[in-house]
């Protein structure tokens, strides 16, 4: 008896400190809870003038393998209009946790911009990543870019098409892969209302589609989706763009997780939710098992 009143004290002294914290808001008791020891933080770091061209910085406090950390480029989601680096600590922490060198860029939102300034913004900050990788105690071959949700997109966009990397004196090729989660990726005509100023519904520019641009030649790919994600359909997009990859010869990697829908996929990298889904370590399986680029 006294060995379950402990065992059941032990699980409710967690859902106890998520109840407390609720008051602030979801990303802000997932971020609370999230351990300092696994990393050394750094916030704020420029990668561009402008005041939302900025990243915070997450080094492993683990020995670094032979050749450096595998280091990730991270944008969030949001409909492209709201969403805050330090939101997304509890990401960026499991990674660290897992030996990742992970950088949160933020970009410009609208209605300050629209499409495509959020990308040649997402373009700077993978630049920076690309280019800083080895400094930072990262490989410089093992670089990857991922995101959710919207940020999937920016980061399939940088991923699959050359135009955006291509003035900051960098290419795809220089990823060892990319990782998109419940990323909105062949999504015209525009349903979302919050997002379709964006991208200047019903008026919309060409080439904006990223499944447009999966071809032979673009890099290793891990695509996560809920099942049941209610907001970006798993199967015309995140299916439909592995499927196209895979046609292509592109190594995919696709995972469909049940118990998860579209927020809660992101929120089962953190530890009091990762019995959600095992999303996090699919994505380090992933990582660790990409080689380095040649």
């Amino acid at each position: 008896m006294h060995l379950l009143k402990l065992l059941l004290l032990w699980i409710a002294l967690p859902l106890l400190a998520l109840l407390a914290l609720a008051a602030c808001s979801p990303t802000a008791t997932l971020n609370a809870l999230a351990s300092r020891s696994t990393h050394i933080f750094t916030a704020d770091v420029p990668y561009g003038p402008l005041a939302r061209q900025k990243l915070d910085l997450y080094q492993p406090t683990s020995a670094a393998p032979a050749g450096g950390w595998p280091t990730v480029v991270f944008f969030y989601g949001g409909s492209w209009n709201s969403g805050e680096r330090a939101d997304y600590k509890f990401v960026a922490e499991a990674l660290a946790a897992r030996g990742v060198l992970t950088l949160v860029a933020d970009y410009r939102l609208y209605p300050e911009v629209r499409y495509p300034e959020f990308l040649n913004d997402s373009a700077l900050a993978l630049a920076f990543g690309l280019t800083e990788s080895a400094r930072l105690g990262g490989n410089p071959k093992r670089v990857f870019v991922m995101g959710h949700s919207a940020g999937a997109y920016n980061a399939a966009m940088l991923a699959l098409d050359a135009r955006w990397l291509a003035p900051t004196g960098h290419t795809p090729a220089e990823l060892a892969g990319w990782i998109g989660l419940a990323g909105p990726y062949d999504f015209l005509p525009m349903t979302n209302v919050d997002a379709q100023p964006v991208f200047f519904h019903p008026n919309y520019p060409p080439g904006t589609q990223p499944l447009e641009h999966a071809g032979a030649g673009a890099p290793r790919t891990f695509l996560g989706a809920a099942i049941n994600d209610k907001l970006v359909n798993p199967q015309r997009n995140t299916v439909g763009l592995a499927n196209k990859l895979q046609a292509a010869s592109v190594p995919v990697t696709l995972k469909l997780y049940e118990r998860v829908n579209h927020v809660t996929l992101a929120g089962a990298f953190a530890g009091p939710l990762r019995w959600l889904a095992p999303v996090r370590d699919d994505v380090v399986a992933f990582i660790e098992a990409t080689p380095a680029r040649p």
